[in-house]
């Protein structure tokens, strides 16, 4: 089955469970690369963000999932980018540039795992400004609480969708990425509690 498919089939069902409410689906572009990037709580967060934003999203996740064969299987068929953490993935940065660079949209999670604590990870910001892709704030709230470490519930989540950041397309560098990040960081933060 295509991401579309899965679509199709989860996002009903995501927007009945946690009755999801979205906000600013018009500041989506119906088109072109795009860098889509939130706040990560929940192992829920993917399935949430593309139950609220219409577009295939090709998401980046850690290369240790591949590792699960079924959960794999899933990943290959949805087209996710596998992506070693811990350092510098060239190839899946190549990937994502790639599939940016065709008009595709691109997710991920700059926490770099589930409520992980410090800086976000440079990531959106660097494949925003290989490509020259705008980046897509949003915020995802209550998902911790439906599917998080030690919760299970069916809370209402909300998806707050706040306006893409331009960015010109330059060679990242770590200061350059950095920046972005933090003004990423700083979007995602100010859509709202």
């Amino acid at each position: 089955m295509s991401y579309e498919a899965y679509r199709r089939s989860l996002a009903p069902i995501v927007r009945a469970v946690y009755r999801l409410e979205v906000r600013g689906v018009e500041h989506v572009p119906a088109d072109g690369a795009l860098v889509i990037a939130g706040n990560h709580e929940s192992m829920l967060d993917p399935f949430v963000m593309s139950s609220a934003i219409s577009r295939p999203i090709r998401y980046l996740a850690k290369s240790d999932l591949w590792e699960v064969p079924l959960l794999s299987f899933w990943l290959k068929s949805v087209e996710a980018i596998s992506v070693k953490r811990g350092g510098s993935d060239v190839a899946a940065i190549a990937a994502a540039v790639a599939a940016l660079e065709v008009g595709e949209a691109v997710g991920l999670f700059p926490e770099g795992g589930v409520k992980r604590e410090g800086p976000w990870m440079r990531g959106a910001a660097r494949l925003a400004l290989a490509a020259g892709a705008p980046i897509l704030p949003v915020r995802l709230l209550e998902t911790r609480k439906a599917l998080g470490k030690n919760s299970f519930g069916f809370p209402r989540i909300v998806a707050l969708i706040g306006e893409p950041l331009a960015v010109e397309q330059t060679t990242p560098t770590p200061e350059l990425a950095r920046a972005l990040t933090d003004r990423l960081q700083a979007a995602v933060e100010e859509l709202g509690t």
